[in-house]
């Protein structure tokens, strides 16, 4: 069976076509419920999913809200999009990828809620969707058939469109980028698509692949703006070689999604203000343990009173 690849950008490099560039759902902080998904390690990196509500504490905009949801070891479905670094730099590196990749898929599907699907994008000087949200694990392996390395990384445009077609999906939202950091041809700036993940209520999980491993030759500018994309989405960043290492990255990833809170609010008492940026902090009662969330929504400046 062959997969059908809709390719997001065509003459241009990089540029999403008007469909994708549809206005995101927009957390209101008078009426919208805001969710946080959250994970807990201890100070040895282990979860920790034996935690209560009455251990959390929220503030928003440094006011301390009331808890109004609370899930532990929530178990609502999946969206995973998973995109893949094509270009030249990854060439090398691209069919151990695609295994693990393929792999994770499988656990993915197998386990876990039976609503949860996948996606899969590839991004070189384009974005190409090579799979919407399905559960089919054929189209899924078949899609990644026959791909190949070429010049050009749009990384950015590619975390842009990921999040866009996550947002109005039900349940968690996950992003899962495979890539050696590097960004050269995007339309997109970091900033747009850190917004865009955050709009989305995306959980970014960036795995740097690096075919070089001194400091000379990587984009070090890269992995630090992955790394800052992570904290602020409520992901982490890894950096394995292939093989193993890297199937160990998906099975650690695939442990924190099957241990995380669900935990939700309604903003109350915000003094109105000009930044459309809500900073949001969660925290627990026992201060050994690290609480890994998104840092905030984006939301109109409104107050509720209770």
């Amino acid at each position: 069976m062959r997969s059908v690849a809709f390719i997001l950008t065509a003459l241009a490099p990089c540029v999403l076509p008007v469909f994708a560039q549809q206005e995101p759902t927009i957390f209101r902080s008078d009426v919208r419920l805001v969710r946080l998904i959250g994970t807990v390690k201890d100070p040895y990196g282990n979860l920790v999913g034996n935690l209560t509500k009455a251990n959390f504490k929220i503030t928003d905009n440094g006011v301390e809200q009331q808890i109004s949801v609370f899930e532990q070891s929530t178990a609502l479905p999946l969206s995973v999009s998973v995109l893949l670094d094509t270009s030249g730099s990854t060439a090398k590196e691209l069919k151990y990828e695609i295994d693990s990749v393929n792999r994770f898929l499988k656990v993915l599907i197998h386990e876990g809620n039976p609503d949860d699907q996948a996606a899969l994008y590839s991004f070189n000087w384009e974005v190409v969707l090579r799979r919407s949200f399905t559960r089919r694990l054929i189209d899924l392996e078949n899609s990644l058939h026959g791909i190949k390395g070429e010049a050009g990384t749009c990384m950015y445009d590619a975390m842009y469109f990921a999040a866009n077609a996550l947002a109005d999906r039900d349940g968690r939202h996950v992003m899962i980028i495979v890539t050696d950091g590097g960004d050269t041809t995007s339309s997109k700036t970091y900033h747009q698509a850190l917004e865009q993940a955050q709009r989305a209520d995306a959980v970014v999980y960036p795995i740097l692949v690096m075919p070089i491993t001194n400091d000379a030759g990587r984009n070090i500018g890269g992995e630090n703006a992955l790394t800052t994309i992570a904290a602020g989405t409520g992901g982490r960043v890894f950096a394995p070689a292939v093989g193993n290492q890297l199937d160990q990255v998906f099975t650690d990833i695939l442990h924190d999604l099957r241990s995380q809170y669900m935990i939700g609010y309604y903003p109350r008492n915000i003094a109105p203000t000009k930044d459309r940026f809500h900073r949001v902090k969660l925290t627990v009662d026992r201060p050994n343990l690290q609480v890994l969330t998104r840092s905030g929504y984006y939301g109109e400046a409104q107050q509720q009173r209770r």
